[in-house]
């Protein structure tokens, strides 16, 4: 974990030093996941670690932070950021039900929110519509689904994402769901790059990026700070 910890602490730095706004602390290096559901949750030490984590890079960056508990596990995400004091949960499922590469994935928002009120964290919930590395499991009409999700679920906006990590959202999508939801919030999950940041960053309220400011644009390689700084800079508000 120390190695972890001072790989995470050095990208929250670079990451600061680029002017963003905010980090997401995950367990990505846990593949294969867990579904993250009440019937397979997440283990004790991964809430442990990514609580340790999260605690560490808000340290080192003096940047907030936000939880997502890989694959689906909303309420380990809230227990974190209830003792972390982190900003906002992803949660990759919150409604509906996905075939994945963890199998099938059902919405739990009933039980979320539920201990979402128990813990009174005041953080938000980001949650994904037709996540990446999925597929619904029952035909979805776009529209329909996506103002479920927005009016619902108990969700605070939406997370739109590309097929998998790194591939851009569709702009035809992300113009269908802004349509739906009107102004309800929605961010870029996957795929926003200094190259197509024209298109798609007026269509947003937010984006979490990854692979695009790493270095050789390669998810598992450190944060290149230069790669970074160009993408800021591509998102800059007019």
């Amino acid at each position: 974990m120390s190695a972890v910890l001072d790989q995470a602490c050095s990208d929250a730095e670079a990451f600061a030093a680029a002017d963003f706004d905010g980090l997401v602390v995950e367990n990505f290096g846990d593949a294969p996941f867990r579904r993250g559901t009440a019937d397979d949750p997440v283990t004790p030490d991964v809430v442990a670690a990514v609580a340790v984590a999260a605690d560490r890079v808000q340290r080192a960056s003096g940047l907030s932070v936000g939880i997502n508990c890989l694959r689906n596990d909303g309420v380990a995400g809230f227990g974190v950021a209830a003792a972390t004091g982190a900003r906002w949960v992803r949660v990759n499922v919150l409604n509906g039900a996905y075939v994945t590469d963890q199998g099938v994935i059902s919405g739990e928002a009933a039980r979320i929110a539920a201990y979402r009120r128990q813990l009174g964290t005041d953080a938000l919930l980001l949650a994904d519509f037709m996540v990446k590395h999925a597929v619904p499991l029952a035909p979805l009409d776009v529209a329909t689904g996506a103002q479920d999700l927005a009016e619902r679920s108990g969700a605070d906006a939406i997370v739109l994402s590309g097929s998998r990590t790194g591939r851009p959202v569709d702009v035809e999508l992300l113009d269908t769901i802004r349509q739906a939801v009107g102004a309800f919030p929605i961010w870029i999950g996957s795929g926003l790059t200094a190259d197509n940041a024209a298109e798609l960053w007026s269509r947003c309220d937010g984006a979490i990026v990854g692979t695009s400011c790493k270095v050789g644009g390669r998810s598992r390689a450190p944060v290149d700070v230069e790669r970074a700084r160009r993408l800021r800079s591509a998102c800059a508000d007019e």
